[in-house]
């Protein structure tokens, strides 16, 4: 980039220039540099943020606490892990915010050429941060991101694209101007990836800038995209603006509402649902009476003029970014909702994800066009939880990946479901394909037996982490270095590496108690290895969307693969490994607690290379909570659930194919279990196995192999303990807990037998 980058901020009443060849700053007023001459404009096409007065302050501030000395990483997560009900929202601007900013830019900016900002929130991210440019949408102002500002500055260098109200800028020479960006910041960094976020026109945008470059390294983040504008309301309005006088020129909302023919019905659809995001009903009262200001500022946003040649813009960038759609082969997420009263935005998605083949789809049923001004909306761990954010040319799952903030951790618990194992099997159409398979066993007719199967796999799949906990009752044992056993993970290995290996039970149902526990506990978030299904399909079929997996995406699951496995040990990281992986998970009738390992040790010389700690674990209480009554082998006798286990079985990575015996059968299937009044789960941590200064004696294959016998027998010493001592509990029992926790209040932690 040339020594005259500068940069705009729109956020205050002045700005500062990044230092010219003279190497001073000055500062200009706002108003003045608004109304710039189009040449000065091109050469601030590729400005990019400035070091501001804030973020000096802020770097001040970090220097004076790391003098007084930083607290241990395992404290500070300690203070905002351990109780939920302290860990307050993350602050973030609002939609009074985003209107009130609007205003006061639409009065400073009304005219001249676009223009890029960095706003002042976006200061703090680390040099290697990658680039994001925001595209807006019809509104122009550039402000679409304002509620996730403070956050998106942490981990990217984030630059806006301003459209002033007046200026009538043509579609390719926006395109344009975007594309001049891009190609100079590839030329200054060519091993940082660009994103581009897009929302409407401003997806458009980034497609034909992604067609026109595809040696540049861009990600999109396409957000209701305007590419099925042939298909909107809009296009009814553009003969009607045409005809309309200015005295009887009316709000968006309100031509809306004239060409859908319902005012009174779509009036308040439009404007809250479809336009404006959804707010909690106790502030009802306060969005009703800012309603008016708010469609004043849109009414000042989108005058007749600007509205009338937006929307021959969207006419024109719908038809540019469909006609090279062929030629955009850079990775794409699609972000659509599902209450979008401009755009049949999921319609669009879905043809999208056919058309871009890195391309895949966010859904959001309840919200509306302006998908980023909803409250419950947070792109930082959207991008996150898809896998989406990297630094570098390739995503690396271990050092591109940025744990949960302690609110996205309190959302998952919270949620109203969080995926298991099983939840790849999980989706309507698979229930149908089933029941229509299913049907000629039993007497029943075809709906009756379509719900009662769908209820089933529901409750044994589909499940809230607070339920889980407070049904089940976990109950945790782990081993100190003198070999005494206690309840509670006192045990556990607080520095890593550490390699946490074990059983998996049925469905992996021990899964999302564990890691809760794990991080509420000890602060320690475990990285679990996990079946490559989660992160990628072979090809579309009847296996669910990869959306299904995004909370073990954000909580640290990592594909299988020796090189993630290395890297994640070299990291001194807690890693969660089961070696009867599906085998283990998907076991049939009669084999509970039965280890599905290979014959080889797969996990030992690796651990010992790092010197890392093996805990071998066990966990029981699955047959408490469901019987397994229709398994892999009844499927396979008859003729149509054998096939239809063959097509999911396709659709995934195969795993372990030049491995012998019931360990190679990777069969992708959903057992039939019934399930039960819920028992109790029992984890069992066993004594830590040191492999540090044994690296050279673990060479030998005969002494590695020893070990891995070791641990494999350990796991199963631990299970066999939790099965005769579980006997003892008198609180195994789903009555006798509730009885107890009624008592004793519902947070009580329950006894259990005695060590």
């Amino acid at each position: 980039m040339a020594a005259t980058r500068a940069s705009l901020f729109l956020a205050g009443s002045s700005l500062r220039l990044a230092a010219g060849k003279s190497g001073r700053n000055r500062h200009v007023n706002l108003s003045r540099r608004m109304a710039a001459s189009a040449e000065r404009i091109s050469a601030a096409e590729t400005v990019t943020t400035s070091l501001i007065e804030k973020g000096k302050l802020l770097e001040e501030k970090k220097k004076k606490k790391k003098k007084k000395g930083r607290k241990e990483e395992s404290e500070l997560i300690s203070n905002v892990y351990s109780n939920l009900e302290e860990i307050k929202e993350e602050s973030r601007k609002t939609l009074k915010d985003y209107f009130q900013e609007c205003k006061d830019l639409i009065i400073r900016s009304n005219d001249g050429p676009p223009r890029w900002f960095s706003p002042l929130e976006c200061c703090s991210h680390s040099r290697d941060s990658p680039l994001l440019l925001f595209l807006p949408g019809i509104d122009g102002t550039g402000l679409g991101l304002i509620t996730h500002h403070h956050k998106l500055g942490k981990i990217f260098e984030m630059w806006c694209l301003h459209i002033p109200v007046k200026d009538t800028t043509s579609f390719t020479d926006l395109v344009k101007l975007v594309e001049r960006t891009v190609r100079s910041e590839y030329t200054r960094s060519p091993l940082r990836p660009i994103y581009l976020v897009g929302e409407s026109l401003g997806a458009c945008i980034a497609l034909d800038v992604a067609a026109r470059n595809p040696d540049v390294d861009l990600v999109l983040i396409l957000v209701n995209p305007a590419t099925s504008f042939g298909g909107s309301r809009l296009q009814s309005l553009i003969p009607l603006l045409e005809l309309m006088p200015d005295q009887l020129f009316l709000s968006l909302p309100e031509m809306l509402n004239l060409v859908s023919g319902d005012l009174l019905r779509m009036g308040w659809e439009n404007v809250v649902k479809g336009l404006l995001p959804l707010q909690p009903f106790g502030e009802l009262s306060q969005d009703l009476t800012a309603m008016s200001s708010y469609l004043s500022v849109l009414a000042d946003m989108l005058p007749r003029e600007t509205l009338l040649w937006k929307l021959q813009m969207l006419k024109s960038a719908s038809a540019s970014a469909n006609s090279h759609l062929h030629a955009v082969k850079v990775q794409a997420l699609v972000l659509c909702s599902g209450k979008d009263q401009l755009f049949p935005s999921q319609k669009e998605a879905q043809r999208l994800r056919h058309m871009l083949p890195k391309c895949h789809i966010r859904m959001f049923e309840e919200s509306g066009h302006f998908l980023f001004l909803e409250d419950n909306v947070d792109l930082v761990t959207i991008i996150k939880a898809t896998s989406f954010y990297r630094r570098g040319k390739y995503l690396d799952y271990v050092s591109d990946y940025m744990p949960p903030t302690p609110y996205e951790f309190k959302k998952i618990q919270e949620s109203n479901r969080v995926y298991l194992l099983s939840a790849l099997l999980i989706n309507m159409p698979l229930v149908d394909r089933l029941c229509s398979h299913w049907q000629f066993l039993i007497l029943a007719d075809s709906v009756s037996f379509r719900n009662t199967l769908f209820l089933i796999i529901s409750s044994l799949n589909i499940v809230v982490p607070r339920w889980v906990l407070a049904v089940t009752s976990p109950v945790m044992f782990s081993t100190l270095e003198d070999g005494k056993v206690v309840r509670g993970l006192a045990g556990i290995p607080l520095q890593g590496p550490v390699l946490y290996v074990g059983y998996h039970m049925l469905l992996g149902f021990e899964l999302a108690p564990m890691v809760i526990q794990f991080l509420m506990e000890r602060k320690i978030l475990l990285r679990g290895i996990a079946h490559p299904m989660m992160f990628i399909k072979l090809r579309e079929g009847k296996m669910p969307d990869l959306a299904a997996f995004d909370t073990f995406r954000l909580m640290g699951a990592v594909p299988v693969s020796g090189p993630n496995f290395y890297k994640l040990l070299s990291s001194k990281s807690h890693v969660l490994l089961y070696p009867g992986g599906v085998r283990e998970a998907l076991h049939r009738k009669g084999e509970e607690y039965k280890l599905f390992w290979p014959e080889q040790s797969e996990f030992v010389r690796m651990a010992s290379k790092f010197g890392a700690k093996i805990v071998p674990f066990g966990v029981v209480g699955e047959d408490d909570v469901g019987e397994l009554v229709f398994d892999y082998g009844d499927q396979m006798r008859i003729p149509p659930l054998r096939s239809f286990i063959k097509e999911l079985t396709e659709e995934v990575v195969q795993l372990r194919t030049d491995a012998n015996g019931e360990v190679s059968n990777q069969d992708i299937h959903l057992p039939g279990v019934l399930p039960k009044l819920p028992g109790r789960f029992y984890y069992y941590f066993g004594k830590p196995i040191e492999t540090e200064g044994r690296k050279q004696e673990l060479r030998d294959r005969e002494k590695c192999h020893e070990l891995y016998l070791h641990v494999k027998s350990e796991v199963e010493r631990c299970m066999a303990y939790l099965k005769e001592e579980r006997e003892k509990d008198p609180y195994r029992n789903l009555l006798p807990r509730l009885l107890y926790q009624a008592t004793n209040g519902f947070t009580a932690e329950v006894p259990t037998f005695e060590l």
